[in-house]
């Protein structure tokens, strides 16, 4: 059997968290300048990181036998949240603190993965609120939103967002159903923000099935998406080149290393671009890392503590 979504273990964001200080006005971090990882040929690897309980920078540790490569090319900061403002009747950024705590020292947690080439991306998560990247009841405030997104990205010198629709619970706090221009808007403004950066696609939820509007596609604004059932295979569908999507998805000590290596070996053979994984923690998990590098790059996987 697969893991349906995600095992969560989540702080959720309720009225007595404080909404994220957004004081956009801040001067942005910059960090030093990228080492280029070792060469290494194959599939892109991702790694999702629950920050509420591991720290981002075991995504640095792996790195593979042959060649010295990075085994993780991209590191997701699992997960902001898009809140409800009932005073204002607006979605919000949010971070709890552990989300908060990676970012306000980006210096330690981000900057250091980033050195070796690893990119960093903030998942967005719903809060149980009413507040989704589905129901933007107009233009103005999906582009708003998109505002944050871009804002936070450039204040703590990230590498992109990656959308999640799950926990919505869109008509809480009276706000509206899934309508089918707000994703279109909103990816559309967040493009225009960042044309540089990334946007990827965890494949679940209204927003996923809503990329098209009045003429415009955005699947063409995404880098990557990736199928959201770890253990299992499924092609997402929207219109990206196969170098930019995951049909394999494994949870990291969830799925077994016969089913992780399987489904290495198919994203290899069907010529797919992407292999995504998900809760890597503060365990040596060379073995479980290895049985997937071995299929995509040829070569063990190697943990430093």
């Amino acid at each position: 059997m697969f893991t349906p979504v995600r095992s969560r273990v989540r702080t959720v964001a309720l009225a007595l968290s404080a909404i994220a200080g957004l004081a956009l006005g801040a001067t942005a971090t910059t960090g030093a300048a990228a080492v280029p990882a070792a060469a290494k040929q194959g599939p892109t690897s991702v790694a999702y990181v629950e920050v509420n309980n591991n720290s981002m920078l075991n995504v640095g540790k792996y790195t593979l036998a042959n060649g010295g490569g990075n085994v993780f090319d991209v590191a997701v900061i699992f997960a902001a949240n898009i809140n409800y403002d009932t005073g204002r009747k607006a979605a919000t950024l949010y971070f709890n603190e552990n989300v908060q705590r990676v970012l306000a020292n980006a210096a330690t947690q981000i900057r250091p993965l980033q050195q070796k080439g690893i990119k960093v991306v903030l998942s967005v998560l719903g809060n149980h609120q009413g507040a989704g990247f589905a129901n933007f009841p107009s233009q103005q405030s999906a582009s708003t939103f998109a505002k944050q997104l871009s804002d936070t990205v450039t204040k703590y010198g990230l590498d992109g967002i990656d959308f999640d629709d799950e926990y919505a619970e869109y008509g809480n706090n009276g706000t509206g159903q899934p309508n089918a221009s707000s994703f279109v808007y909103l990816v559309s403004a967040l493009r225009t923000n960042m044309p540089d950066k990334i946007i990827s696609l965890y494949n679940i939820g209204p927003a996923a099935s809503r990329v098209s509007y009045g003429g415009v596609d955005v699947s063409s604004k995404f880098n990557y998406a990736w199928n959201p059932y770890y253990g299992s295979w499924q092609v997402p569908d929207i219109a990206l080149p196969k170098s930019k999507l995951s049909p394999a998805a494994v949870e990291i000590g969830g799925t077994s290393q016969s089913t992780a290596a399987s489904l290495a070996r198919r994203t290899v053979s069907e010529g797919y671009g992407v292999y995504l994984t998900y809760n890597l923690d503060g365990a040596n998990r060379s073995a479980d890392v290895s049985a997937f590098t071995r299929e995509l790059y040829g070569s063990d996987a190697r943990y430093t503590p």
